[in-house]
């Protein structure tokens, strides 16, 4: 936020002690030519009597007069480029010109040129020093370069003079607000507004220090102040929804952003942040309208088009949040962002392989990175690129040790590329750091039965029930295990469980059979197999045969 100092009594009107152009003494001394200039003057044809003071200073007359009421005249005009022209003229003319240094720094300030302006009024001070008007000026001029010291000492001999001068106050607040001296810039703004409770100019550099303080109650106090003066102030609104955006109240924040954006509709800023309010508060669909605008008003942002596209995905609305991602990419080709949301878009279109290509172009350093390659891994894993979905996995917990998930899909990789061996550790891995993990104790116990090691295989089965798990399938394995190793009672137990969970599990009721059959219970292993075979007739073929997995 920029400073707001003002303009100084001295910067619109020409001071005291500039010779009118119709005082009688000096009309004696000027000539016929500006006689007449004085009369259109008079008559108020301004660009008549500027006319002809030119022609008759380019005719020859070389006159101080001719130049300080051409000059004098231009700056009524408000032509502060010609007037400057003319004053600098003067002095080439005349260098020691009692007021000539003095009107050019007015007609530079007018320009903004602080720069030429300080330096007139520094030569006005030192033709007549007399002028305090000139350090006035001065002061003002160096708080616009941010000579913030040199502003205050200037000042502070102007204050001595007029201490109660409205100017200086305000400039010498600006000036130790310029130097990060706060308390007291801040009581000298106070000091403005007990006498000028409407001096926006002091609300605004109020508002503006505490913003970059962070005093939040501050900013708010004041920026309410200034509200309440001019409703649509563009400080005041900015500075109220940066506070009801640090608040976390987004509802708040929209209704400032709207109004900003109402005010100024050709600001590209309103129009995002109004998105950013809509968007916070759920708002998709006028979350999407703002970005859109903030887009239309600036093409070359990228931001806008992200989150546009992140809002049209919000609204289920793939095509147009693809094309919004693909615009922001063109615009910046590597911006993470973008890749990752555009890599999941294209996900749930079932475009996996430009996915893949996408996540894998995510930099190592983008904090998007590690999620890219946890989604790069599962990927490979769908398509059989075991080898490749194990890399992604350890990349992603060489990033980040404590990633249960990136172990688990780890193992099951290393599992399936017939790496039994890096399959337990990854597996056993993600059990330590989550011990209720019944993926891990799932992937553990598969490895066991392939293994044919039916004692772990069994204790982990047992185990997966003790975390919740009830489904029929794991009571039929944990059956089948039990049946394997001779324990047909147990057997006889599980297989009851997983029909009870599903009473219509033809290959349970089959295998029941063969384990009571075992019991000598002849009768109730028959009646297991007629409906295993009315459930499932293809299983008549393994009536015969011993239980399988």
């Amino acid at each position: 936020m920029e400073f707001v100092t003002g303009q100084t009594e001295a910067l619109e009107t020409l001071p005291p002690g500039v010779t009118p152009i119709n005082d009688p003494k000096h009309q004696k001394k000027v000539s016929r030519t500006l006689s007449k200039a004085v009369s259109l003057h008079l008559e108020g044809k301004l660009e008549s009597a500027a006319k002809l003071l030119s022609r008759g200073i380019e005719a020859g007359e070389q006159d101080a007069g001719m130049y300080s009421a051409l000059g004098h005249i231009h700056y009524e005009m408000r032509d502060y480029q010609a007037a400057a022209t003319t004053y600098a003229q003067l002095l080439e003319l005349e260098p020691q010109h009692r007021t000539a240094h003095f009107n050019l720094g007015v007609c530079q300030g007018n320009l903004k040129d602080w720069a030429g302006a300080s330096d007139s009024f520094r030569s006005a001070f030192e033709t007549d020093a007399t002028r305090s008007d000139a350090l006035l000026g001065l002061g003002i001029c160096l708080v616009h370069l941010g000579h913030a010291q040199e502003a205050v000492e200037i000042l502070d001999r102007y204050l001595n003079l007029f201490p109660e001068n409205e100017q200086a106050l305000f400039g010498k607040a600006v000036g130790l607000q310029q130097a990060g001296h706060y308390a007291e810039a801040t009581e000298f703004y106070r000091k403005i507004l007990s006498r000028n409770p409407k001096c926006e100019e002091a609300l605004s550099n109020l508002v503006a220090m505490y913003v970059e303080n962070k005093d939040h109650e501050a900013v708010r106090r004041y920026a309410e102040m200034l509200a309440e003066l001019q409703a649509d102030s563009p400080v005041a609104l900015e500075a109220l929804a940066s506070v009801a955006f640090a608040d976390g109240d987004y509802q708040a924040a929209s209704r400032y952003c709207k109004s900003l954006s109402e005010a100024s509709p050709e600001r590209y800023e309103n129009w995002f942040n109004l998105g950013v309010a809509y968007h916070k508060i759920g708002s998709f669909q006028k979350a999407a309208q703002a970005y859109t605008q903030a887009a239309a008003l600036k093409p070359d942002s990228a931001q806008a088009y992200l989150n546009l596209g992140v809002v049209q995905q919000e609204l289920n609305d793939m095509a147009a949040a693809r094309a919004s991602y693909d615009k922001a990419l063109q615009i910046e080709p590597n911006q993470p962002g973008t890749m990752w949301n555009l890599a999941l878009v294209s996900e749930q279109q079932g475009e996996r392989t430009y996915a893949e290509k996408l996540y894998s172009q995510i930099p190592t350093d983008a904090p998007e990175w590690g999620d890219a390659s946890f989604r790069l891994g599962y990927l490979r894993l769908l398509r059989g690129d075991y080898a490749g979905s194990a890399e992604a996995f350890h990349a992603c917990v060489q990033q980040r040790a404590e990633w249960p998930e990136a172990y688990l899909n780890a193992g099951i990789a290393h599992a399936r590329s017939g790496n039994p061996d890096e399959a337990r550790r990854c597996f056993q891995e993600a059990l330590m750091q989550r011990a209720d993990s019944s993926d891990a104790v799932r992937g553990l116990a598969a490895l066991a039965l392939e293994q044919e090691d039916y004692s772990e295989a069994f204790e982990l089965h047992r185990r997966l029930i003790e975390l919740g798990e009830h489904s029929p399938e794991l009571y039929y394995n944990a059956a089948l295990i039990c049946q394997k190793q001779g324990q047909n009672d147990e057997a006889v137990k599980f297989y009851q469980k997983a029909l009870h969970e599903h009473p219509k599990f033809a290959e349970a009721l089959l295998n029941l059979g063969h384990a009571l059959m075992a019991l000598g219970q002849e009768d109730e292993a028959r009646s297991c197999w007629r409906r295993a075979i009315r459930e499932k007739p293809e299983l008549a073929q393994a009536y015969f045969e011993p239980p399988v997995q």
